[in-house]
């Protein structure tokens, strides 16, 4: 088990913020690995060729991301806390790993290739000056598949930051960490259960950084004492716009209600929803008053603003229906 100990004070330095690096890498990640989303099948499949043509050209890129997706240690380079909370810029990020050393780079691969449950070709090690192409490759990355659909990713994010935000206001950090996971991860009152793999503990001082980002899976540590951050999976994030998906609420509700029921899985304004969707807010709106006349969402008055969300009802019909066919 490997432990992340917050000291006295760590906890009440925890915060969040947005990285657009650990988004790329999460993206790419998917993009390597089987899509395990149906939802997201239909973006997984358009990128796949652009993808697949993209390793077999970069040498860089053919060993470097094959590795990230088939490891339990990534390496360090690939993996940066962002410095510059929700206003962290890619550019920033990319110009620290730039810094590495061809040495470091080596050291650091080498751990996560012994931690790797696939075989991999390390043959690109033999190559010079791999910081700054391994930010090349990351800036690629971005530039492909990440920056077209950054608006609504963002909005995303932000949606589940303000999300976290309203549980820690109402609950303290305990709790807004409990909910990152399914299971129990506090280990007595300033311990995170991180993994079950016999790692070194990390001892935290400065706070821990909560990064979300919008693709699936476990979550991971970016190290740079002393600064630690923790990349976790959004609540609820959206299936790409566009991709609706053959499914049984789409072909009932409608392809754009099915996404507004999904989206609601986490309360957000029509303002939100049409953003995290990329339609109008004339379109969400005309879906959401259809969907409350069915008692399948409610909206809740906070402040100017008025919050959506699935009703007890709304999340039966949506678990019957995504449940699979016996």
């Amino acid at each position: 088990m490997t432990l992340l100990r917050l000291s006295s004070t760590a906890l009440s330095r925890c915060r969040f913020a947005l990285s657009p690096l650990a988004e790329t890498l999460g993206v790419l990640i998917a993009l390597h690995r089987p899509c395990g989303e149906p939802w997201l099948a239909p973006w997984h499949a358009r990128h796949q060729a652009d993808y697949r043509r993209w390793l077999a050209r970069d040498t860089l890129a053919g060993g470097l991301l094959p590795l990230v997706a088939a490891t339990k240690w990534l390496p360090a380079l690939v993996a940066l806390p962002p410095g510059g909370g929700m206003r962290t810029r890619l550019a920033d990020e990319l110009a620290v790993m730039a810094t590495y050393s061809d040495e470091q780079v080596r050291s650091t691969v080498a751990d996560a290739v012994a931690a790797s449950w696939e075989p991999q070709d390390t043959g690109w090690l033999a190559l010079d000056g791999l910081g700054p192409r391994a930010a090349a490759v990351f800036e690629q990355g971005w530039e492909r598949f990440v920056a077209p659909d950054w608006p609504r990713r963002r909005a995303v994010l932000e949606r589940d930051i303000v999300y976290r935000a309203g549980l820690l206001a109402a609950y303290g950090w305990k709790y807004a960490v409990q909910t990152l996971r399914q299971r129990s991860v506090w280990v007595g009152d300033n311990a995170i259960r991180f993994s079950d793999q016999e790692w070194p503990d990390r001892w935290i001082e400065d706070g821990l950084i909560f990064v979300p980002r919008t693709t699936g899976g476990g979550w991971w540590t970016c190290e740079r004492p002393p600064h630690y951050a923790l990349v976790y999976p959004a609540h609820g994030p959206a299936a790409p716009a566009g991709d609706t998906g053959a499914d049984a609420l789409s072909t009932l509700l409608g392809s754009g209600r099915a996404r507004v029921v999904r989206e609601l899985a986490r309360p957000a304004t029509s303002t939100q929803l049409a953003q995290a969707l990329g339609v109008s807010l004339g379109t969400v709106s005309a879906h959401l008053a259809v969907l409350r006349e069915a008692g399948v969402v409610a909206g809740v008055r906070s402040g100017r603003h008025v919050l959506y969300s699935r009703t007890v009802r709304g999340d039966r019909f949506v678990t019957a229906l995504d449940a699979d066919p016996q």
